[in-house]
């Protein structure tokens, strides 16, 4: 029964993956032929392309991972492959949940509004400000790299240098919750601090938008009020998907004991897998270009189904 219940949720898994591939496969493809045909590219199609590659690389690793696991249990690695493993996995997650919230930061300054001297002077660098979040996150993914490597290296030796690649081991359940609070709980959680922070700035500018607004007696929305509100749509979602990812991380890390019930392994990563799978959805039904090109496949497709099947209609009625 529970080989069953294991496949059934590993299936799950992969079925994500594939939803997550074909998302940002999408929107990296709709934003590089639209840059390739007009020879330039927006900021913010430069972080939804810069994102959709980076969740695509780390839904890669987590299938990777997740085959090697699946056709090679009790197998032992050695020092070199726990450290590559460990290093996709960092690397893919790091700028995923980063560049998420640098897409986060540049909605709150393009659309929301201060009456303040800082913030217009980061709005007016709004392309700046974004890199230089971005520039300064590398110097935590060198940091958390420095640490997960050192601590591999103190436990590689102690074990001899090779980890029994199976969670039902003591040693390996305990090896691994180590290193996921300290990339998950210390590191993971700064960008999701600023995504937070962002929302909820932008729900204060909206609040005192329609704050003016009755002051003014104006009856209907505008312009600015329904941009508050599409960003708004758009960031709740993602800040719920975040919250769910970081109780899936927060649901590993509780004990050790928990990391060695493969099904509960493949649980939290159901629920993982659902924050960059899903979010690329949002993503396209929240974006008009992206959102015009999807449906446009879509009839395509449609158009291309039906003038299929009275083909093969015809075809079998001649046979018969």
């Amino acid at each position: 029964m529970d080989g069953i219940i294991q496949n059934m949720f590993t299936f799950i898994v992969i079925v994500e993956i594939i939803i997550g591939w074909i998302g940002n496969g999408f929107i990296a493809l709709v934003n590089c032929m639209h840059w390739y045909k007009r020879r330039k590219i927006s900021a913010l199609n430069q972080i939804l392309t810069a994102l959709a590659f980076s969740r695509i690389y780390l839904l890669l690793t987590v299938f990777t991972v997740i085959a090697v696991s699946t056709l090679y249990t009790h197998a032992l690695v050695t020092r070199r492959v726990v450290k590559l493993i460990n290093f996709h996995l960092l690397f893919s997650n790091h700028f995923s949940m980063w560049l998420a919230a640098c897409l986060g930061l540049y909605y709150f300054l393009k659309i929301a509004h201060f009456p303040s001297s800082i913030f217009v002077y980061l709005k007016m660098r709004i392309n700046q400000v974004v890199s230089g979040t971005l520039l300064m996150s590398l110097g935590l993914l060198f940091l958390n790299t420095l640490l997960i490597n050192s601590y591999i290296d103190t436990k590689m030796d102690e074990y001899r240098g090779h980890l029994l690649y199976d969670l039902t081991s003591n040693n390996t359940a305990s090896f691994y919750r180590v290193i996921l609070v300290i990339n998950n709980c210390i590191f993971t959680s700064i960008p999701f601090t600023l995504s937070q922070s962002t929302f909820l700035l932008l729900i204060f500018s909206l609040w005192r938008h329609y704050k003016k607004m009755q002051q003014h007696a104006q009856r209907c929305r505008d312009v600015l009020a329904d941009a508050h509100i599409r960003v708004l749509q758009t960031m709740i979602t993602y800040v719920l998907l975040c919250a769910i990812f970081f109780l899936s991380l927060s649901m590993q890390i509780l004990r050790s004991e928990l990391l060695k019930n493969i099904l509960y392994v493949r649980f939290c990563e159901i629920v993982a897998a659902v924050f960059p799978s899903g979010h690329s959805c949002v993503l396209i039904c929240r974006d008009t270009n992206l959102r015009g090109t999807f449906l446009s496949v879509l009839l395509w497709l449609k158009q291309r189904f039906t003038s299929w099947v009275p083909n093969i209609n015809c075809r079998s009625s001649c046979i018969f």
